[in-house]
């Protein structure tokens, strides 16, 4: 349910609003200290994989944090997030005590407001774009932590709304993958009428959110109130299905599916091919995470149990990487290290992991680059060759290119090794629809403001397009082609009373 600009404002002049406005003077507002997100202490969480570290805040820290918000008549904030929350509304609401509402404004436009009050960078995003950033110099409105708070009070209050829905139009739709993009997209073709059905290869909804990010981070059990809820808008789900193989999309058009929605993502890992990565030890960091959130494989009563060392390299420096170390550290590792061949100023990381990380006890080994694995006698990996780097000139990322400084080789004893330099979109989808234009890299190509693939009647967006996002970007790629998609089912089927 997309807002104009106009609505906003409006919004803004409701007499609730109003009163809100005049309540507290700006100065007043501006004297209040931003919020301080309570964690659990970092002896305590590191004992268990399923212990979250943010707690929270209580309601009425979200409700002073949520003074701090001047109610912008220009909310710029607004245009740093992917899916267009309506920001200063949702926080109005915590404002006045009406945290239920605040939910459901979430809800208008995020189908998981509970996991990107989590995971999304918001300092990055809207976050960046607050007035008090970039007008004061000051920290933003905790705009990340207000998000999580509301989501969280209703789930816990058992009165979980669920959004307005168009009239059923009887046009089938199925998405491809259960991950972020392919929930969002569901959600707001849900919204319009459609009847939607999602494929998941996985015997477990939820992609990368189930499979890729620990519980310390973002629990199941918060993922699966998300999900319910989408099943209470009528959206279905089919797991263990892989399109591609189980089912063709001509085999599913004969089922009656009209348009397609591809939001598989890039689980592919890649590895660096480097002298003695085939060791035994050696790992993705999608095998690693997927084997200990998924499939339980921390357990010590797992059939298959995942592999543990007294110490543990994660080469890589984005959030993956930092997930990785951390989970190595709560299987025990005395030494958990971060290598990673430029500064931590590159760290594609969010600052907070690196935070959680180091109060965590992780050692960072910086402009340092793995270039070879040395393996005992019974080929498991022992040693890591490592080289010390340097930094130069900005590479086509914009982060200066780490350059090899000669005579600085030198070796780290590890038994296990989780290699997280990147993913590959997954190829079975591009592999198996004939006349589907891909690039060089292996993504769909797309028309970027429409989402819609060569073939008409298939959208895509998320990491399959984008080769590597983050979950609300991947957000907005699914609301961005749910909004395309509607308009093409409505030209091609809906305003000319075509039979379904």
């Amino acid at each position: 349910m997309e807002r104009s600009e106009e609505y906003i404002k409006n919004e803004r002049k409701q007499e609730w609003r109003v009163e809100l406005q005049k309540k507290t003077k700006a100065k007043d507002r501006m004297a209040i200290e931003r919020v301080e997100m309570h964690e659990m202490a970092p002896e305590e969480r590191i004992k268990s994989q399923r212990v979250e570290v943010n707690i929270g805040l209580s309601k009425e820290e979200a409700m002073l944090e949520a003074t701090r918000c001047m109610d912008c008549v220009n909310p710029t904030c607004m245009e740093g997030c992917p899916v267009s929350i309506n920001i200063p509304k949702f926080i109005k609401n915590i404002e006045r005590g009406d945290i239920l509402g605040a939910a459901a404004v979430l809800k208008e436009t995020s189908a998981l407001p509970a996991v990107c009050g989590r995971v999304c960078p918001q300092e990055a995003q809207c976050e960046a774009r607050c007035f008090y950033v970039e007008k004061l110099n000051l920290k933003s409105v905790a705009i990340g932590h207000l998000e999580r708070f509301a989501a969280d009070f209703e789930r816990e209050s058992g009165v979980i709304s669920v959004p307005e829905l168009a009239e059923p139009n009887g046009v089938k739709v199925a998405v491809i993958g259960s991950g972020p993009s392919g929930l969002s997209f569901a959600g707001d073709m849900a919204k319009s009428g459609y009847d939607v059905t999602v494929f998941e290869a996985l015997h477990e909804i939820g992609g990368v959110l189930k499979y890729g990010i620990p519980e310390f981070r973002l629990p199941n059990a918060v993922v699966d109130v998300e999900i319910e809820n989408l099943r209470k808008m009528g959206v279905k789900f089919i797991t263990n299905y892989i399109v591609g193989q189980t089912a063709s999309l001509d085999d599913l058009k004969k089922e009656g599916f009209k348009a397609f929605y591809v939001g598989s993502g890039a689980g592919l890992p890649r590895f660096m091919n480097i002298p003695g990565e085939n060791s035994n030890g050696i790992m993705s960091s999608n095998e690693y995470l997927t084997r200990v959130n998924l499939m339980g494989a921390d357990s010590e009563e797992s059939d298959t149990p995942i592999l543990r060392g007294k110490n543990v390299v994660v080469v890589g420096g984005g959030n993956t990487a930092m997930d990785s170390v951390r989970t190595a550290k709560r299987l025990g590792a005395e030494r958990a290290m971060i290598v990673y061949r430029r500064s931590e100023e590159e760290m594609p990381a969010r600052l907070e992991e690196v935070h959680h990380a180091k109060q965590e006890g992780i050692e960072f080994l910086t402009l340092t680059n793995p270039i070879e694995y040395i393996a005992d006698d019974n080929h498991r990996v022992s040693q890591i060759k490592v080289q010390k780097m340097e930094l130069g000139e900005p590479d086509a990322s914009g982060r200066r290119r780490p350059i090899p400084m000669e005579g600085s080789e030198y070796t780290i004893d590890a038994t296990v090794v989780v290699v997280a330099v990147g993913v590959s979109p997954n190829p079975l989808i591009p592999n198996s629809v004939e006349g589907l234009e891909v690039s060089k890299w292996g993504t769909i190509e797309v028309v970027k403001d429409k989402m819609q693939s060569s073939i008409p009647e298939v959208f895509a967006g998320g990491d399959i397009v984008r080769g590597g996002a983050t979950v609300i970007l991947a957000m907005g790629d699914g609301r961005k082609a749910a909004a395309n998609m509607d308009v093409y089912l409505k030209e091609k089927y809906l305003s000319k009373k075509v039979e379904l």
